[in-house]
Formats: C-alpha cells, sequence, structure tokens
C-alpha cells in the first residue's frame, strides 16, 4: 500500500486515502464486468481495446527499430548503370500523363534593346550566341529560361507565356520557334525537343523517381532480411519450437 499513498499522508487521512482508491477500483472493475455482460456481439470489438493498444505500441517499437536499421544499414549510392538498367526493364511503366519538353523562353519589355539580335540569339546553337543571350537576359529580360537540358511540362510554360494551344500535341509537331506578344511585352520561345503524353517518358524526367524506387525495394529487402534473420537466431537459439 506504500506505493498508494502519497507522501505526506499518514494516520486517519491514509486509511481513508487507501479505502477510497479500494471502492474506485472495485466500481471500475464491477463496471468492466457489468459491460462485458451486457455488450451486443456487434460492440464486443470495444472488448479489444488493450489488445490494440499493445499492438499499436509493438508497431510502433518495431517502426523505430525498422528506420534505426535503415540508417544505419541501407546503401543509398545509386549508380546511373542501376538506373538506366531499371529504366530499360520497365519502360511500360513509365507513360507520361502530360507532355513535356526542353525549351527556353525569354520575356522582355517591347521597348528592351536590340530585339533584333535577341532573335538570333535565343535559335542559335552556336555557344558564343548563347553566351550572348544569358547576357542579355540577366540584363534586359523580364523572365527567362535556359536550362534547355532539362524536361518541363508544357502545361507549366503556357503558365507563363501566352500561347493559344488549342490542340498541344499538333502545336508541338508544328512549331519550333515561337514569337508571341502582350500589350507590353515579347516572348520568345524555343522549343528545342518534346515527348506527347501517353508516349514512353525519357529517363532524364524519371531519374529521380527510378531512385527513389531502387532505394524503397533495398530498405524493404534489407527490412525483410532483418525479420528473417530474427527468426533463424531465435530457432537456433531454441527460443521458439516448430511442430
Amino acid at each position: 500500500m506504500n506505493d498508494i499513498v502519497p507522501k505526506g499522508v499518514s494516520g486517519d487521512d491514509s486509511t481513508a486515502f487507501v479505502n477510497k482508491y479500494i471502492n474506485n477500483w472495485v466500481r471500475e472493475k464491477l463496471l468492466v464486468k457489468k459491460a462485458e455482460e451486457n455488450l451486443s456481439d456487434t460492440s464486443k470489438e470495444q472488448l479489444d481495446i488493450e489488445k490494440k493498444i499493445q499492438d499499436y505500441r509493438n508497431s510502433l517499437i518495431t517502426y523505430a527499430y525498422e528506420r534505426e536499421l535503415v540508417k544505419e544499414k541501407l546503401d543509398t549510392i545509386v549508380s546511373d548503370d542501376e538506373i538506366q538498367s531499371y529504366y530499360d526493364q520497365n519502360q511500360n511503366n513509365f507513360e507520361l500523363k502530360d507532355n513535356i519538353i526542353k525549351v527556353l523562353y525569354v520575356k522582355v519589355k517591347k521597348k528592351a534593346p536590340n530585339i533584333d539580335k535577341l532573335r538570333i540569339w535565343y535559335g542559335s546553337d552556336n555557344p558564343k550566341d548563347r553566351t550572348s543571350l544569358e547576357s542579355y537576359c540577366h540584363q534586359y529580360a523580364e523572365n527567362f529560361y535556359l536550362d534547355d537540358n532539362a524536361w518541363l511540362f508544357f502545361d507549366d510554360l503556357l503558365k507563363e507565356i501566352p500561347i493559344q494551344a488549342y490542340n498541344k500535341e499538333l502545336f508541338l509537331k508544328n512549331n519550333r520557334f515561337v514569337e508571341v506578344q502582350d500589350s507590353s511585352s515579347l516572348y520568345f520561345v524555343n522549343i528545342k525537343g518534346f515527348k506527347i503524353k501517353n508516349s514512353v517518358s525519357p529517363l532524364a524526367f524519371e531519374k529521380d523517381n527510378i531512385r527513389r524506387i531502387i532505394l524503397n525495394k533495398r530498405k524493404l529487402a534489407l527490412i525483410n532480411r532483418m525479420k528473417e534473420d530474427v527468426y533463424k537466431e531465435a530457432l537456433a537459439n531454441k527460443k521458439i519450437e516448430t511442430y
């Protein structure tokens, strides 16, 4: 009873406290028994509360252990060869849901200087012209994008530039250099490449996704090996028996 009575309580107060504790405990047990006797079959799942709490605790402990195992043991280096191999073997899983493009574009005010030179630079593949284009954009462009090695969604470009593309696939197939304008600005677009939706997504567009897939497969394999090792160790140490 010493664990029940708070420190500093003694004598009659101690006896009264113990009696109250016992009375509450008995009331609780009686209430639980009454509930068990009167619950309908459809409600008896409520009796599994303790089991559910234990299961939840077990899952938290297991998750914490798996997380530490993965942090310590998982090889997170994924080579380009592994990515290429996975891509080659699973191309049916990489179907584009939207049109994508490689593009560079420039937005400038109509009164910006050297527009004629800009027209030459944005459509040129000459490294010197690209250098001139970059310098010009940093000085005069309202907005620009010059990373034409990266894939973008065509719809993202349409948010930036007032292109009227009623049939997006047909537009991409029939346009390379595009110049449009609004009331105050000029837009210059060089479509360097495109992939139509429902076609196979290019590797460069899927590279990060494939890396995540490979790492997740490694993680699952690592956890499964751990579970099997734990089982085999228990068998070897005769902590469990099979029949």
